[in-house]
């Protein structure tokens, strides 16, 4: 609990994002790049979902990108 508020966070490593490019990545079926990772599979669904889970919940969500790559996302539920 932070604040009155249960928050759910998760960081990832990879990639360097670009800042200018976070809001796009909650939309359906975006992608950083073509290339993936680890994975050959994936169609750039899990952070629009996670977008709309938080909306269905009225929780906020917040992501900043590492500066080695990856991002931290966190989601605060009141």
């Amino acid at each position: 609990m932070t604040d009155g508020h249960a928050v759910i966070g998760v960081g990832t490593t990879g990639t360097v994002i670009p800042p200018a490019e976070l809001d796009r990545l909650f939309q359906p079926l975006q992608q950083l790049g073509r290339e993936r990772i680890r994975h050959g599979d994936g169609h750039g669904l899990g952070l629009a979902i996670v977008r709309a889970i938080a909306a269905a919940h009225k929780a906020t969500v917040t992501a900043t990108a590492r500066p080695e790559g990856g991002l931290d996302v966190k989601v605060s539920f009141p």
